[in-house]
């Protein structure tokens, strides 16, 4: 007899499925009290989050459901990550206001020297501590170095024609945009050095995922943000375009450029983030430029909500213990040590005091970039088993650190450092 699956003849309590619904549904009534005046409190609703899908991997296993694996369903987390990150990346581009001579100088310094140095670190530590080959060394690097928008909005700047926050606010939130797209050619080196090794590929790899797919994306972003913040503003000034729907042009521009970066074979994270900045150029001070954040915003929190409890909800007692003592100590080691000491060295007196360096170093937030970027790696399959499954696993230990002491140091140590 055919039987549908929220159907079932006489008494019937439902299954896993039912009980799977009615979670979903209380977690979001928690996600949207913990949004509620998050600023006035001391941690980040991204906590709260990690802990729900922790909690909902504890019932998968009392309801013996199978858990998502990073590994097994890498497709599922690239898809899910993705779509986070491209909104969050255009919303983030859109909050960027004018940068200054010494902001540009400290970006500079930022994506040219911190973040390949952190690569080159975690990479070294990973052949040392953890036994890691010199592909696997630099594709964990490549996957742990950027910074997250979608996590350090709460670190970042504010909406469109906001209050000017400045440095060292700018700085981290317009790093936290672009090197999620400049990791993808660290990240197609380590991939080269898996599939072919030597130094045969380098030629390639430079003018094309260098040159050609970072050069290209710009162009491709500020071209379609451009043409789209016309077409949109000239079709309002007509009445075309309902005033009420346009917090919906954030995803839609955002999923436009990105697919069309991705199909001419570019970097789509940094065509979006190129485009958020031009949509905001285009008419600076138009009051479209606020309800379109609002909706990017909108929609990047729900889409944090679900990668974070898709992340907890992957969350094995074996799986943790993949990586071992020095994974562990890794994720420390980035948070207290290896970043703040490349920030300090590579960024100088000159253009930053010394509490503004700190933030920056301190709060270099790991999350939903190095989930994207460790699917891709896995669903590859081009290193060993046992070594896709440390870096997928080590990696995780990574966001989950980062979330937990970033999500609860944010507010007291930002008003510390920045007051």
């Amino acid at each position: 007899m055919l039987r549908a699956a929220a159907l079932a003849p006489g008494f019937d309590l439902g299954g896993s499925y039912t009980l799977g619904v009615l979670f979903v549904g209380g977690v979001l009534f928690i996600g949207i009290a913990a949004l509620s005046h998050q600023h006035d409190r001391p941690y980040s609703a991204s906590v709260f989050y990690l802990l729900l899908g922790a909690v909902a991997s504890l019932g998968l296993g009392w309801l013996g459901v199978a858990r998502l694996d990073p590994i097994a369903d890498a497709v599922v987390l690239e898809h899910v990550t993705e779509v986070a990150l491209v909104i969050a990346v255009f919303g983030a581009g859109l909050a960027v206001e004018r940068v200054g001579r010494r902001s540009k100088q400290v970006i500079g310094a930022l994506l040219l020297g911190v973040m390949p140095l952190t690569i080159a670190a975690i990479a070294a530590f990973g052949m040392v501590a953890m036994g890691l080959s010199l592909a696997a060394g630099l594709l964990l690097g490549a996957v742990i170095a950027p910074t997250d928008p979608v996590l350090a909005g709460d670190l970042g700047l504010g909406p469109p024609g906001g209050a000017t926050q400045g440095e060292p606010r700018l700085s981290l939130h317009t790093e936290a945009g672009i090197n999620d797209g400049l990791a993808s050619p660290f990240v197609l080196a380590g991939l080269f050095v898996a599939t072919r090794g030597g130094t045969g590929w380098l030629t390639e790899w430079v003018l094309t995922d260098v040159l050609y797919a970072v050069g290209a994306a710009v162009v491709i972003g500020v071209a379609g943000g451009w043409l789209i913040a016309a077409a949109v503003t000239r079709l309002r000034a007509r009445e075309l375009l309902a005033p009420d729907l346009d917090g919906f042009f954030a995803p839609a521009t955002a999923l436009v450029v990105y697919g069309a970066a991705q199909a001419l074979g570019t970097y789509g994270l940094l065509a979006v983030f190129a485009a958020g900045i031009a949509f905001r150029r285009y008419e600076f001070g138009h009051e479209i430029n606020t309800r379109i954040h609002r909706g990017a915003e909108t929609a990047g929190r729900l889409l944090e909500l679900a990668v974070l409890l898709l992340t907890g909800s992957m969350l094995t007692t074996t799986g943790l213990g993949v990586p071992g003592v020095a994974g562990w100590l890794l994720a420390a080691l980035i948070i207290v040590l290896l970043r703040p000491a490349l920030v300090l060295a590579v960024t100088g007196r000159g253009i930053l005091g010394i509490r503004g360096r700190l933030y920056l170093g301190f709060f270099g937030v790991r999350g939903v970039a190095a989930l994207y970027y460790v699917a891709i790696v896995a669903e590859t399959n081009d290193l060993s088993q046992p070594e896709i499954t440390k870096v997928a696993w080590t990696t995780i230990i990574c966001v989950a650190v980062s979330i937990v002491v970033h999500g609860t140091t944010a507010t007291p140590l930002s008003r510390h450092l920045l007051q």
